[in-house]
C-alpha cells in the first residue's frame, strides 16, 4: 500500500512557474514508477507526464514537453514536477500516481493516486 500526498500548487501568472511534490509513504517507493496527470475544469483526466523508478528515464505529453520536467529522490520518497513557462491551458487539478507495472500514459496502470493539487493559471 502506498499513500501519495501531492503539494506546491496555487495561483501564478502565465510564463510562471510552479514546482509540485508528491510525497510517498508506505513500502517499496523506489519501486514504483511515477506519473502525474491532470483534470481541466470539465474535462477528463490526462497524463503529464512520468518518471522510471529509477530515475533514469522520463516521458511526457507533447502538450508540456520542454516546459515540464519530472524528478523524484527514492530517499525522501518524493516526486516533483517542475513546471515553467505556464500557461492559462495548463490550468487543472494535478494528481500524481504510482504504477507497479511500469505504466506509462494510461490511467489504469496506475495502482495509487493522491487526491490532487489546484494549479491556476492567470492570463
Amino acid at each position: 500500500q502506498v499513500q501519495l500526498e501531492e503539494s506546491g500548487g496555487g495561483l501564478v501568472q502565465a510564463g510562471g512557474s510552479l514546482r509540485l511534490s508528491c510525497i510517498a509513504s508506505g513500502r517499496a517507493f523506489s519501486s514504483y514508477a511515477m506519473g502525474w496527470f491532470r483534470q481541466a475544469p470539465g474535462k477528463e483526466r490526462v497524463f503529464v507526464g512520468r518518471i522510471s523508478w529509477s530515475g533514469g528515464s522520463a516521458y511526457y505529453a507533447d502538450s508540456v514537453k520542454g516546459r515540464f520536467t519530472i524528478s523524484r529522490d527514492n530517499a525522501k520518497n518524493t516526486v516533483s514536477l517542475q513546471m515553467n513557462s505556464l500557461k492559462p491551458e495548463d490550468t487543472a487539478v494535478y494528481y500524481c500516481a504510482a504504477s507497479g507495472r511500469g505504466g506509462y500514459y494510461k490511467e489504469g496502470d496506475y495502482d495509487y493516486w493522491g487526491q490532487g493539487t489546484q494549479v491556476t493559471v492567470s492570463s
